[in-house]
């Protein structure tokens, strides 16, 4: 009985510790990310900018279903709230619950560029480059729970500079000025996966256009999306 007893405490705490993770990596362009997303325990997608404010949530129906473009959703009609009038200026009008997946903010009080950026997303806690750390990334986000984001500085190539550089054990390369200069920016790899695009001396409708690599894929229980 007792073994019993230990045995469904883990799994309760296992599934709350678990319950929000990040799902999606989002780059528009081929080069810039655009956003972040975490999937809840209801199975809500909520997506974030990497500067810290919630974008858009909803639900995926999954490919075939209604459409395979994992980067669309359905909107969610459960209930949402946000904080009121009797709270502090920063975060009146902000979302406060998507279902049962609580978000925080940190507060007016808060020094530096954490103001008002999103604090938790249910269970995981966010944190933030600060103010004093390099000019290319300060203010962006630094950790989802465990996951550590890190960004090219502004002593990089210039085409590197305040891109997301790993997310977790996953590093992303781009290519650089020294490369033609419509594939300058643009995503050369994430992970073990490569990505090549048409160059200016390419047929003139393909030029900046992917020529190989996944649109999606998944790496380490993160999807990546390219736009």
């Amino acid at each position: 009985m007792k073994s019993f007893v230990l045995f469904m405490s883990l799994l309760f705490l296992s599934f709350g510790t678990h319950a929000q993770e990040l799902s999606q990596v989002t780059f528009s362009l081929g080069k810039n990310l655009s956003s972040l997303t975490f999937l809840t325990d209801q199975a809500i997608l909520i997506k974030i900018s990497a500067d810290g404010k919630v974008l858009e949530w909803g639900t995926d129906p999954g490919p075939g279903r209604y459409y395979n473009d994992p980067a669309r959703w359905q909107p969610y009609i459960g209930r949402v709230d946000y904080y009121g009038p009797e709270y502090d200026s920063v975060l009146r009008g902000k979302v406060k619950s998507i279902g049962t997946c609580s978000l925080s903010y940190f507060g007016i009080y808060e020094p530096g560029p954490k103001c008002g950026k999103l604090k938790t997303i249910g269970s995981v806690a966010l944190e933030y480059y600060d103010d004093y750390e390099n000019e290319a990334f300060k203010g962006k986000l630094k950790f989802a729970g465990t996951v550590l984001f890190t960004f090219y500085g502004a002593y990089d190539n210039e085409a590197l500079r305040g891109k997301l550089k790993s997310v977790g054990n996953t590093s992303i390369t781009y290519y650089t000025t020294f490369d033609d200069k419509l594939i300058s920016g643009k995503l050369k790899s994430i992970g073990m996966f490569n990505y090549t695009w048409y160059a200016s001396f390419d047929r003139r409708e393909f030029q900046g256009a992917m020529k190989s690599g996944p649109v999606s894929q998944l790496i380490n229980g993160v999807t990546y999306l390219i736009r």
